[in-house]
């Protein structure tokens, strides 16, 4: 049982590098079954087919880096958080969301001098 965990783990992908290794080899096979369909079927059938086999490397290959965790930094910054960026100055001419309570309380009704 030992000796096939060991078997399967050489086939997890684990970092990023083995995820592009691996989608370079689906675009690979996915090109040559490409220029397969496009002898096999002339015309627009050929190539829907074609770009039916492309298409595919897009989708398996999102799936595969979605699947693989980023690698992490060596240094974190720390335990600190970043501190938030602070709006420009002009920025303060644009509307803002109104906290506002139900009814139709006007801007002016709300101001406190």
């Amino acid at each position: 049982m030992a000796m096939l965990k060991k078997i399967a783990r050489l086939f997890t992908i684990k970092t990023r590098l083995e995820a592009w290794l691996v989608i370079y080899a689906i675009a690979l096979g996915a090109v040559e079954r490409g220029r397969h369909y496009l002898d096999t079927y002339p015309g627009w059938g050929g190539w829907l087919l074609a770009v039916a086999c492309t298409g595919v490397v897009f989708l398996a290959g999102g799936k595969l880096l979605d699947s693989v965790r980023p690698v992490e930094p060596a240094l974190a910054g720390g335990p600190y958080r970043v501190p938030l960026r602070r709006r420009a100055v002009t920025d303060r001419n644009r509307p803002t969301r109104l906290l506002t309570r139900r009814g139709s309380e006007s801007r002016t009704s709300r101001r406190r001098d």
